[in-house]
């Protein structure tokens, strides 16, 4: 069977992105980061939902002392979404690369030849490790940085709205209650923050005729 490393937040872009792995036929390993998010809520998800798939999954647990990001420092407010202006205090540095550099080592591994990552480009946060020249360009890397070349980077809902991504979760039977994605890490979502704001335009648009 074909093996494909997936970065798991708990998370409904990463959610989407899992059932599509599994639907094009890999046998995922999932990887779930304890990076010391205030929203630990999503660890938690993430497991649930990799269990309930069906597939097995490693929590890492790291450390980013130098914070620099409302969803590392409890003492920087998170934003809510009206109030956004360029990159958000939200964005964690280099989170991704870590986190990719994470999996590339994983996927050499285990024989896997692809990565997934539920990365959105449309409807998003503005973050720029979430953008396709990113991608394009991280992938040239991973060919030059592993004894095993033939691993690529995969961000299958990079161009797609949330609208877009919420209808094909209802297809691929995501359980989307399975999903956690604001950034407060409350008993219940805010309904204010960045995360949960494009949740909620998503679910609404797909609704929409």
């Amino acid at each position: 069977m074909k093996k494909a490393v997936l970065l798991l937040s708990g998370g409904m872009d990463s959610a989407v992105t899992l059932y599509m792995a599994m639907r094009r036929g890999y046998k995922v390993h999932c990887m779930i980061f304890d990076y010391g998010q205030r929203h630990k809520k999503e660890i938690y998800y993430a497991k649930r939902l990799a269990r309930h798939a069906g597939c097995d999954y490693i929590v890492l647990k790291i450390k980013l002392p130098w914070r620099k990001s409302a969803l590392l420092d409890k003492d920087l407010p998170i934003p809510d979404r009206k109030r956004l202006r360029g990159i958000p205090i939200t964005y964690v540095p280099g989170r991704n690369t870590i986190f990719l550099s994470f999996a590339i080592s994983y996927a050499e591994a285990t024989n896997s030849k692809v990565i997934f990552i539920g990365a959105n480009a449309i409807d998003f946060s503005g973050y720029p490790d979430c953008r396709p020249i990113y991608f394009k360009r991280f992938n040239n890397l991973v060919k030059e940085a592993i004894k095993a070349r033939n691993i690529r980077i995969e961000a299958p809902l990079l161009y797609k709205s949330k609208k877009e991504i919420v209808r094909l979760g209802k297809k691929l039977g995501v359980p989307f209650e399975m999903t956690w994605s604001c950034y407060r890490g409350g008993k219940l979502p805010c309904g204010r923050c960045d995360a949960c704001r494009l949740r909620q335009l998503g679910f609404e648009r797909s609704e929409a005729k």
